[in-house]
């Protein structure tokens, strides 16, 4: 015979534990691949995006973030193309990342970066992105890092003015110049003051203390990229633990794709992409729900 408090206790524990489940950390995240890691064959037109597009497929990845710098050109039947390529393989071309540079010290220079942000942004719409990467460029000589982070805002401003109205979003990286450490990255998005602007998170480009600079950055990321490689406190790279990147995107409310970016060019590239895209896309969904 069972006992009264045991069956109450029995009870409790099993209303209890859907509540436990509901309350562990889940989030929308979804796998993708940066062109630019397959830089080489593209460069030297051994793989043309269409190829890479089906590639992308068949390592079962949700996207492409479409390095634009090997576009044989931005014409309509061009980008008409690789749209419908991507939607017969059911890619997603999430992301355009371009060469735009916020920080210009001239306001004619600046002028010339948003139209050139605006063209990105036109192209980005054709392909079916609703992303465009940015960089946050170079401090001039004999400039403050805060004059520098105020030219860069000025710039992201209105170019996510232009990129707003079609959904567009403009995220700028953290790669080096003004956008090296997370700090002034994020205080270029914060006086840009614009809901399109944010970050293109990339967890492997800082110099030290990845986990850390990440978590600055994650509440204004619009895109992430993910190395294989992260800076430990102390400078030293170290193996990325994309598991621990993903519960961190998910605490901070990011819903979207996880970019892996692969920088060794060795001889062995090839088979690691393919490799390192299956844990991917493992700990994406293991984070999702």
């Amino acid at each position: 015979m069972i006992h009264r408090r045991t069956l109450i206790q029995g009870t409790a524990a099993l209303a209890a534990a859907p509540l436990a489940r509901a309350q562990s950390p889940k989030g929308h995240l979804r796998a993708g691949l940066v062109a630019y890691s397959y830089r080489k064959p593209l460069a030297a037109k051994t793989m043309d995006y269409e190829t890479l597009i089906r590639k992308v497929s068949e390592m079962g990845l949700d996207g492409l973030d479409t390095t634009v710098y090997w576009f044989p050109d931005t014409s309509d039947a061009y980008l008409a193309r690789l749209r419908a390529t991507a939607y017969k393989n059911a890619v997603s071309l999430y992301s355009v990342a371009v060469r735009v540079r916020l920080c210009q010290p001239a306001p004619e220079l600046r002028r010339a970066e948003v139209e050139n942000a605006k063209k990105w942004v036109d192209v980005a719409e054709k392909v079916g992105a609703s992303h465009v990467r940015v960089f946050g460029g170079a401090i001039p000589k004999g400039v403050t890092e805060a004059q520098a982070i105020s030219w860069a805002a000025e710039v992201l401003k209105r170019a996510a003015d232009y990129s707003g109205g079609k959904g567009i979003f403009i995220g700028v990286e953290d790669d080096g110049g003004l956008t090296t450490t997370a700090e002034p990255t994020v205080e270029i998005v914060k006086q840009a003051d614009n809901p399109y602007a944010g970050i293109n998170l990339d967890t492997g480009n800082f110099p030290r203390d990845g986990y850390a600079q990440a978590a600055l950055c994650i509440p204004y990321a619009v895109s992430t990229h993910v190395k294989v490689h992260i800076a430990a406190p102390g400078g030293a790279k170290e193996k990325a633990d994309w598991s621990r990147i993903a519960a961190m995107l998910v605490k901070g409310g990011y819903k979207g794709y996880m970019s892996l970016e692969y920088e060794n060019q060795d001889d062995d590239a090839g088979a690691a992409i393919p490799k390192f895209a299956a844990e991917l896309r493992r700990v994406t969904r293991s984070h999702s729900v």
